[in-house]
Formats: C-alpha cells, structure tokens, sequence
C-alpha cells in the first residue's frame, strides 16, 4: 500500500504545480495516470475510468482553493467573470456526471484521448484567439458555464482549457485568464465531485475506502500534496514563459492520454 500512497503524493505535487501553472485544474494528468494505477492495483476494469474521473475531481478541490488563493493575491481574479460563469458550470457540471456514469469505460477513455490530443495541438500550435468582443452579459456568461462544466465533467479537469482562451477572446489578459480559469475550477471539482459520489453510489465491485467513484486514498494523498505545490505555480505562472512551457506539457499530455486510452482496451 505504502508504494500507491507514494505514488499518489508524487502526483498530487506534480499536478498541483501544473493547475498553478496553467489554471487547469491538474485532471489532464491526473485522470490517465490514476486510471494506469488503478489497473495495475487490480481495481474492476469496468470502474476505474470511473474511479479516475471521480477521484480526479474531489483531489482539484483543495488544488483549486490554493491555486485561487494565489492568483487572487496576485490580483489576478476577475471575480465578475467568476459569478456569471458559476451558475451555469455547477448544472452542466453536475448532469454530465450522469452521463460520465451510464457510459462504459471504452468511450469515455475515447473521449478524453481526443479531446486532450485536441488541447495539446492548440498548446503546441500556441494559437490564441483574437481578442475581439467584451464579456457577455449574466445570462451569456451561463451559458457558456454549462458548457465548460459539462465536457470538464467528462474529462475531470478544473476548464482551464476552454476558459482561458474564452475569457482571451473577451479581451481579458492572459494573467487574469488564467487566474480567473483557476477560480472556476472550484465550482467545477465541487460540482463533479458530489456528481460522482452520486452516481456511484450502492455500486459494487468498488475498492475499500471509497465513497461513490471517489477513492479516497488517492484524493487525500494527492491533495495533501497539492495545495503546497499550486501556489508555487501560480507564482512561476508571472515569472515563466508560460507558452514555452506548454508546448512541453502538451506532448507529456498526449502520451499520457494514448496509455491511458491503450490499458483501457487491453484491460
């Protein structure tokens, strides 16, 4: 046992370093990784997607808290973008996790390989959208909430990758994207995280010490580990060159995704 726990804090302190850094909430790492430990702890095949998503989400938590915090010090947070986006992230949040829940692990794996493999070329190609209108109003900013939360559901990660370049194209500047990204993420990894709880609830077949597809074990090991590592990275976030750095994590993200996507298959 003592090894998975030392895995976990290893990347609870990696991801939690890369949510300050990026605002992505640390689940594009996060879920193929678990999903590779979980198969190789010998949990049920039919689950441990499931478990990934789940256990992804309830460890962003704390990592979101300490990420916000940071960028919020920094002044960084653009708190008005954060109140119309909210409402809308915790309803489609919520409900994709009922989709996340009917669907087997194949397609979700699927999913989560493409839509990462898509967030890694935007990284590698560095496009950014042309700033070119300002923020919609409540009822828009919604909308585009329930949009984030429901694919950030599926692929348990805090919406930076949709966020930032949404609040970029509204002529929000990048610091304050990213910061404002890491804030959302709070509402997402709450909102994901009961979604699951719930929705695997009274499952069996499920490892020891987990509540629904959380597992616990994992989820306070990795986020003991996170929260001191995020605001280290929020800090580098003003310092780095930040899009040199996420032409690198791209391929790392790819990788993962295809060895997630091939223990799946071969599970």
């Amino acid at each position: 046992m003592l090894i998975w726990i030392s895995s976990y804090i290893l990347l609870g302190a990696l991801t939690g370093m890369l949510a300050g850094l990026f605002g992505i909430g640390g689940g594009a790492v996060m879920v193929p990784v678990l999903t590779v430990l979980f198969a190789a702890q010998g949990f049920t095949p039919d689950y441990v997607v499931h478990l990934a998503l789940g256990t992804s989400m309830a460890a962003i938590v704390p990592t979101s808290v300490a990420s916000l915090r940071a960028h919020h010090q920094h002044g960084a947070v653009l708190w008005t973008a954060v109140q119309g986006l909210a409402p809308g992230i915790l309803l489609g949040t919520f409900a994709a996790t009922f989709l996340a829940a009917y669907l087997s692990p194949r397609p979700l794996a699927i999913f989560f390989c493409i839509f990462m493999s898509y967030v890694a070329a935007q990284m590698i190609l560095n496009r950014k959208p042309s700033p070119s209108r300002e923020l919609p109003g409540f009822a828009g900013l919604s909308a585009v909430g329930a949009g984030i939360g429901g694919i950030s559901a599926l692929v348990a990660i805090g919406g930076g990758t949709m966020t930032v370049p949404f609040l970029s194209w509204c002529n929000v500047r990048l610091q304050t994207a990213i910061g404002t990204s890491a804030a959302v993420g709070l509402p997402i990894a709450l909102a994901g995280s009961m979604g699951y709880i719930l929705n695997g609830w009274g499952i069996t077949g499920l490892p020891e010490l987990t509540l629904g597809f959380v597992y616990w074990p994992a989820v306070i090991a990795m986020a003991a580990a996170s929260f001191f590592t995020a605001p280290i990275g929020a800090k580098l976030a003003h310092r780095l060159p930040v899009a040199t750095l996420k032409k690198l994590f791209a391929g790392l993200v790819i990788l993962l995704a295809l060895q997630m996507l091939r223990t799946v298959i071969q599970g």
